[in-house]
């Protein structure tokens, strides 16, 4: 039995509901990987009809079961984003192999195009960069890539803990978008904290980097499993709001949620409609069904469920 069905769903109207973050999370997204895929009985139980689900490609994962996880999904209608991590992928030939997969068997026309996280490149490729510049991509007509975006920088790019290299990066970026007909956008890492994510979204729109970003959130999830995430993904300035928790005996057991950092943005947003910060892109740490059922919990019709009303429903 879905998760859904334990609990009645509130009729429209009967909850209020913050209409700034309602719009806020339009046009959402969530990452999935094969594996917590296989634990969904029903991602249209869950998510809005068309939701793009970006597929994590970890090292190890078989081609096949991404390209079958991205089949199923496209199958129930949603856009599917697989990761291209470049350090995993051997050679142009295998890039060029695991996107006539995806494309032959489920349809794929968008990738997210990132440096993976591994020390050693298994082949010819080290960064998103390079898998751009091999022109693979624009060859298939893919209509849509996103490539990684650090609000709290990345220490894997500057090892000093600054900003330049990721900063080079993204002007590259903004000017290879000048250059494809696909339309790129920065998916970023995770963050805890609305002031940072706004400052450094406005740095980056000062600095001529005119990407849309979709802001990486972490979803719903026990306290002590996002510090651990946080942590190990190089969260920085923003990890503070959960260690300030963690000193809160009261709520050192209670699920961490969102709905701060969301509203914040969300407000933000509302105020000046020109923030280049377009979409939510959820990182579901505590679990699919869990994250999925916050967003209907506050979304509205934003995050109202494919099965939940018919296609032609206002």
């Amino acid at each position: 039995m879905a998760l859904l069905n334990f609990k009645r769903r509130e009729a429209p109207g009967e909850k209020h509901l913050n209409p700034q973050v309602e719009a806020f999370l339009q046009d959402y997204s969530i990452e999935v990987m094969p594996r917590t895929a296989e634990k969904i009985d029903s991602f249209r139980d869950l998510l809005p009809d068309g939701t793009r689900v970006y597929i994590a490609h970890i090292e190890g994962t078989p081609i096949e079961d991404m390209v079958a996880t991205a089949k199923r999904l496209a199958t129930d209608g949603f856009a599917v984003m697989p990761h291209f991590p470049a350090r995993i992928i051997k050679d142009a030939k295998t890039l060029e192999d695991w996107i006539a997969r995806y494309q032959g068997e489920a349809g794929v026309d968008q990738a997210l195009l990132l440096a993976g996280g591994v020390d050693k490149p298994h082949g010819d490729f080290h960064s998103s960069m390079q898998l751009l510049e091999d022109g693979a991509f624009d060859r298939a007509g893919f209509k849509r890539l996103h490539v990684a975006g650090h609000p709290e920088g990345n220490r894997d790019i500057d090892p000093n803990g600054g900003m330049k290299n990721v900063e080079d990066a993204l002007v590259w970026k903004q000017k290879f978008s000048e250059t494809t007909d696909a339309q790129l956008a920065l998916a970023t890492q995770f963050a805890f904290e609305a002031a940072p994510i706004i400052k450094w979204a406005d740095d980056l729109k000062a600095a001529g980097i005119t990407l849309p970003i979709h802001i990486g959130i972490a979803g719903p999830a026990k306290l002590q499993t996002l510090i651990k995430f946080a942590i190990a993904c190089g969260v920085g300035p923003s990890l503070k709001v959960l260690q300030k928790r963690a000193r809160d005996v009261t709520k050192l057991l209670l699920p961490f949620e969102p709905t701060d950092v969301i509203t914040a943005l969300a407000a933000h947003k509302a105020a000046h409609p020109d923030f280049n910060i377009t979409n939510v892109h959820f990182f579901p740490l505590g679990g699919i069904k869990t994250n999925a059922n916050w967003a209907i919990e506050n979304g509205g019709a934003s995050a109202r469920p494919a099965n939940e009303f018919p296609k032609d429903h206002p």
